[in-house]
C-alpha cells in the first residue's frame, strides 16, 4: 500500500479495483475458494499489480479490512468523546450504542465494499480462517472497541465485567449478522424487516441491546 499515489490517481483507482472484488469474491466464497487470478480477472487488473500492491491473499484482506476500519474507528471515537450525561440527552448506554453501531453501518465505503458484504466477509471468515481474522480483526478494530467496552462497562457499574463482556459479544454478533443482510427474514417474515434500511435497523437496534445489556445478571 505503500505505492499509492495521491487519491483518485491511476494506482488508487487500481486499488480500489482489487480491494472491491477481492470482498465480494471472499464474501462468497471464502479465502480459501479464490485464487488471485480470479480476483485479477474481475478487478480488470493484471497479476503483477496484485502483487505489486499486496503480495498475497492475506496482504489483501488485511489491506480491505484496514482501508474499511480506519473511517469507522475514527468517528466512533469522535462520537465516544462527544458521549456524556446532561439534561435532554438519552442515556449514556444508548449514546454509547448509538456510537459504535452507526458507524460500522454507514461508514466505510472508501474501501468500495458496502456493508452487507462486509458483514458476510466477516462471518465467512470468522469460522473459516480463525486465527488470521482474529489477526486482521485486532489490528483493524482492537483500540476503539476496548475504549467502548470500558466506557459501556462505566455506565453500568453493577453490573459485573464477565457480564459487560459476554453482552458485547452478542451485540458484536448481532451488529455483523444485520449488517451481513442474508435475507432469511425476508424469506420467513411479511416484508416487514428491512435490515438493510440503516436508519430503521439502527432505530430498532439499539433499544433492543440497551435491554439486554441492562437486563439481570444471570
Amino acid at each position: 500500500m505503500d505505492a499509492i499515489e495521491r487519491p483518485g490517481s491511476a494506482q488508487e483507482r487500481t486499488v480500489g479495483r482489487i480491494l472491491t472484488a477481492a470482498a465480494r469474491l471472499f464474501a462468497a466464497r471464502g479465502l480459501a475458494g479464490v485464487g488471485l487470478r480470479e480476483i485479477t480477472a474481475e478487478a480488470g487488473v493484471n497479476l503483477a499489480a496484485v502483487n505489486y500492491h499486496f503480495g498475497s491473499k492475506e496482504r489483501l484482506l488485511e489491506a480491505l479490512f484496514l482501508r474499511r476500519a480506519r473511517p469507522i474507528t475514527e468517528e466512533r471515537l469522535r462520537l465516544l468523546a462527544l458521549c456524556r450525561e446532561a439534561p435532554g440527552r438519552p442515556p449514556m448506554l444508548e449514546q454509547l450504542l448509538e456510537a459504535f453501531l452507526r458507524p460500522a453501518f454507514s461508514l466505510g465505503l472508501e474501501a468500495g465494499v458496502d456493508g452487507a458484504t462486509f458483514g458476510r466477509l466477516r462471518a465467512r471468515l470468522s469460522v473459516e480462517s480463525e486465527d488470521l481474522y482474529r489477526r486482521i480483526l485486532s489490528q483493524a478494530f482492537n483500540a476503539s472497541t476496548r475504549a467502548f467496552l470500558d466506557a459501556v462497562a462505566a455506565a453500568l457499574p453493577d453490573l459485573p465485567r464477565a457480564e459487560v463482556e459476554w453482552r458485547f459479544h452478542f451485540m458484536l454478533g448481532t451488529m455483523i449478522y444485520t449488517m451481513a443482510d442474508s435475507g432469511r427474514i425476508q424469506s420467513v417474515g411479511d416484508g416487514l424487516c428491512r435490515p438493510g434500511e440503516v436508519e430503521t435497523a439502527l432505530a430498532r437496534l439499539v433499544p433492543f441491546l440497551c435491554a439486554g445489556f441492562r437486563a439481570p445478571p444471570t
